[in-house]
């Protein structure tokens, strides 16, 4: 697994269009706190229990049209559930799978607050919220 930050994440997605760009945080992160523009959701684990989700590499290959040397860019809150991801995909033999150091929403800062250190949003980069 490469790792990208935010930046060279999109730069990576504008150059390669059939990279799929996928935003593995769970569905009300997703929903309420935003997602990068063009992201497809499949979350790693979801409430209430945050048990990882078994269909998970089942979902990413019906989105990469079970082609296993697509592109594969992950991203989460902080860029540490997107590793593990990235690792199942791997398993499961995706060959091109990057994650995006810092994910969206960045590390904490000193007042335990994300956001404002570094991640996609802290970046300036597209994003939206539902």
């Amino acid at each position: 697994m490469e790792h990208l930050n935010p930046k060279e994440a999109a730069a990576f997605l504008a150059e390669n269009p059939k990279a799929l760009f996928i935003d593995c945080r769970s569905e009300m992160e997703f929903l309420f706190v935003g997602h990068p523009a063009g992201a497809l959701h499949v979350a790693w684990n979801d409430g209430p229990d945050w048990d990882v989700n078994p269909h998970f590499v089942g979902e990413v290959k019906k989105f990469a049209g079970h082609v296993h040397d697509r592109p594969l860019v992950l991203i989460c809150r902080s860029g540490n559930r997107s590793v593990d991801a990235g690792n199942a995909l791997e398993t499961a033999g995706f060959t091109r799978v990057y994650n995006v150091l810092h994910g969206f929403e960045g590390e904490l800062n000193d007042h335990h607050h994300r956001g404002s250190e570094n991640g996609w949003r802290c970046d300036g980069l597209p994003w939206e919220q539902c």
